[in-house]
């Protein structure tokens, strides 16, 4: 699993707030959520506000099941524990229940009408473009269809990567609904295949796109990235987000030692480095150049 880093005070929730949940099936107090938090925190850099703690309760509820712990408390002392019982794997169950995935075929569209125009001026070859948030993988063909569409994706390699293993390996098949948000009906000819028998109501991503991709699990929180050669384009949209300010600036300068000088970075609509100018500066909307 991945490095840590040393959780930061975070406000605590109220006994009022945690009381909320109503009827529970499981023991879960505020000492339960407060821990959830920092746990969170230190494996995936997420922030969890005070807010959350229904959403934990309902997530993490399922792993109580599987694993069969009767409290929050019991679970959360068996997961800290160092034992073949749980290790790693147990880690990555928590970690994927508590990791949002909200995306969709050409989310802010404006991005990729950019990204082929900055295909056309990145002329060396090869030229490698990462998703750092795959999420379920629409991301990642939105783009690997942009480069299909204006370069034929010749000498473009693309790495898609995500921290929940679940979702990333929805990614990997490529198969969606056939109604997917987003994508035009000239798009789904060229790109997709569509399902035929029991099959039907769904589409797969075509051989030739999927080949684009290279899928793996990463985590920002990392010390160490593992990604190979700069990056020339990177995506990473409403990630940062789920991070605090100290959390964001770590991630944004690993971010920029993984990228070719002038590179461009392409973010979420409410995301705004302009803090970090020693980093990056804006090229336009939610677009930065690497300095």
């Amino acid at each position: 699993m991945s490095a840590v880093l040393s959780a930061v005070p975070v406000p605590a929730v109220s006994a009022d707030a945690a009381a909320g949940l109503g009827e529970q099936e499981f023991s879960f107090g505020v000492a339960d959520f407060e821990r959830v938090r920092q746990l969170i925190y230190q494996r995936a850099g997420i922030s969890l506000h005070a807010g959350k703690q229904a959403m934990v309760y309902s997530r993490l509820s399922r792993r109580l099941r599987e694993t069969g712990h009767r409290s929050f408390a019991s679970y959360l002392q068996w997961l800290e524990q160092p034992s073949a019982a749980n290790g790693d794997q147990e880690w990555q169950e928590f970690v994927n229940c508590l990791t949002t995935n909200l995306t969709s075929f050409f989310r802010e569209e404006h991005h990729f009408h950019e990204l082929a125009r900055d295909l056309k001026v990145f002329t060396a070859r090869p030229l490698r473009i990462w998703c750092n948030a795959a999420s379920t993988g629409e991301e990642p063909y939105s783009i690997a269809m942009t480069v299909a569409e204006a370069t034929g994706g010749a000498g473009v390699q693309i790495v898609a990567s995500d921290i929940d293993t679940k979702v990333l390996a929805t990614a990997a098949r490529g198969v969606y609904a056939a109604d997917a948000r987003g994508v035009s009906s000239e798009r789904l000819r060229a790109h997709f295949l569509r399902g035929k028998g029991g099959n039907s109501g769904f589409i797969r991503v075509k051989p030739e796109l999927a080949k684009l991709i290279e899928f793996r699990t990463h985590n920002l929180m990392d010390t160490r990235w593992s990604l190979g050669d700069p990056f020339d384009l990177v995506f990473c949209r409403n990630v940062m987000i789920y991070f605090d300010a100290p959390t964001q600036r770590r991630v944004l300068e690993r971010i920029h030692a993984a990228m070719k000088p002038r590179g461009v970075l392409y973010v979420g609509h409410s995301e705004n480095f302009s803090d970090a100018k020693d980093l990056f500066r804006l090229r336009g909307k939610t677009i930065y150049e690497r300095v």
